[in-house]
């Protein structure tokens, strides 16, 4: 998943959130100059709307990462062309009661599968990054 929790009353919005939850998950401070943008708010599974900002990183080779092993267990990247490749992408159907529920993307990487939420929101950035691709 991506860095997120919820808001604290010292947070102003999303932004000064997902910035504070990005710096206490993985040690990486960013300036509000780095966000590109906010995506529309999406459910999560308890009702709870989650607000995604996208931010540039710039080069993930000059970035030093300090996972919070509280809140962080792996660390793992995906280059954008990765999961423009179909053979990377696919989706999970779901039912309920023996009944058709609903779909939702998912994203294949060797032992990593990135489903649920955050596959959702890859979905949409990618729709955003390369609407001519995906």
């Amino acid at each position: 998943s991506f860095p997120g929790g919820k808001r604290d009353p010292a947070d102003t919005d999303a932004v000064a959130t997902a910035l504070r939850e990005t710096r206490e998950e993985l040690g990486l401070e960013l300036g509000a100059e780095r966000v590109w943008g906010q995506l529309r708010p999406l459910p999560d599974r308890q009702g709870q709307l989650v607000a995604p900002v996208v931010a540039n990183l710039g080069p993930l080779e000059n970035l030093t990462l300090t996972p919070n092993p509280d809140e962080v267990e792996e660390i793992f990247t995906l280059p954008l062309a990765h999961l423009l490749r179909e053979e990377n992408q696919g989706y999970t159907h779901f039912c309920t009661a023996g009944r058709y529920s609903y779909t939702l993307p998912v994203f294949l990487n060797g032992p990593h599968r990135v489903w649920g939420l955050t596959a959702i929101v890859t979905e949409l950035t990618l729709e955003l990054l390369a609407p001519d691709r995906y």
